[in-house]
């Protein structure tokens, strides 16, 4: 092994920082060898604060209408081939019950940015969520609102908050994104989500079109500087009814690399293994594990709306029951020695 390699990796390790040229070198290592060191060094940060524990966030995909036309996304508004849906508050609660019985400590309603769901009807959707099970986390994942409106999702007890930041580069948000909406404007959600008390979680694509290395290190710097509770990142992969459906999809390999990194430099982050990592790679939620990741987010929605909610092409898991997909995710979990912890898995720093 290179030296120079093992070297980054024991120095990114001990200090959690990483320098352009570091970065560079771990992302684009060529060798089975040098990412397997990568992969062992963040397996043991990951262990030392959540020892060999994964965590289930139970997934609600409530509505695939959104009032935005991101260039990537198979529910961005200018698709008209979509068959769009919204649940209802009951089919929600429905969803909830039967992740309960599953053991699911947290739910996350994710949905398009669509304004049929106000501020009133999700703030009653949490709240009952909360009452019926009081133990469990609930997460918004819901797009850009207003601090207004946030807070109010947060006082009606809501308690994360997952919105991708995408790119913190300006020039590449532009490439991915109308020019109605602004990465500036994405970040600053962040930062209020955060200052109203909510865990939150940013992330980006790998591999995205126009994606550069140095995009990538712009994002780590932005990462370090906000202090995210949870870092998503998944694999690009194409929507046949977008403007990007003919560009290359991202790279599994240097997905899980770059988790590897994280979990260097965000010891106690959340770091989920995604569905899209698992769409890539038949095993890929099994080796985000084993690069340091320790979340999964299986699917309660329904079964007759899963394959209506496509973000990209391919999509895993739109046709098990939940009960069905529950079995599958935790064999695979133990199958690379890991185990699932049926509890909310907060942040290790955080406190409410």
């Amino acid at each position: 092994m290179n030296v120079e390699y093992k070297d980054i990796v024991d120095k990114v390790k001990k200090t959690e920082s990483i320098t352009r040229e570091e970065f560079g070198i771990l992302y684009n290592t060529e060798t089975k060898e040098e990412s397997e060191y990568l992969f062992e060094a963040a397996r043991s940060v990951a262990q030392a604060y959540f020892g060999k524990a994964v965590y289930l966030r139970g997934l609600i995909e409530f509505t695939n209408y959104c009032k935005n036309d991101c260039y990537y996304c198979g529910i961005r508004c200018g698709n008209k081939s979509a068959e769009r849906y919204r649940l209802s508050e009951e089919e929600i609660l429905s969803c909830c019950e039967i992740g309960d019985k599953l053991g699911f400590k947290t739910f996350v309603l994710q949905g398009g940015e669509d304004a049929y769901f106000t501020d009133d009807m999700i703030c009653d959707i949490v709240r009952k969520i909360k009452a019926k099970f009081p133990k469990a986390a609930v997460t918004l994942s819901i797009g850009e609102k207003s601090y207004e409106s946030y807070k109010k999702y947060y006082d009606a007890g809501a308690d994360r908050y997952l919105l991708r930041h995408e790119t913190a580069n300006e020039e590449h948000y532009s490439k991915l994104h109308p020019s109605n909406l602004s990465g500036a404007h994405r970040k600053q959600c962040l930062r209020d989500l955060k200052d109203i008390g909510f865990q939150i979680g940013c992330g980006i694509m790998v591999g995205t079109p126009y994606q550069t290395d140095d995009n990538i290190y712009e994002d780590i710097e932005f990462m370090k500087e906000l202090k995210p509770h949870m870092i998503g990142i998944g694999p690009f992969i194409a929507h046949k009814d977008t403007p990007f459906k003919d560009e290359p999809n991202g790279s599994a390999d240097k997905t899980v690399i770059l988790l590897a990194i994280l979990r260097l430099l965000f010891p106690k982050v959340l770091l989920p293994a995604t569905t899209a990592l698992g769409t890539a790679d038949v095993k890929g939620r099994e080796r985000g594990i084993l690069a340091g990741a320790n979340v999964i987010m299986p699917n309660l929605s329904p079964t007759n709306v899963r394959g209506k909610y496509l973000l990209y092409d391919g999509k895993i898991c739109t046709g098990e029951e939940a009960a069905e997909c529950n079995v599958c995710l935790r064999r695979r979990v133990e199958s690379v020695g890991y185990k699932v912890e049926d509890v909310r898995g907060d942040h290790p720093d955080f406190v409410k």
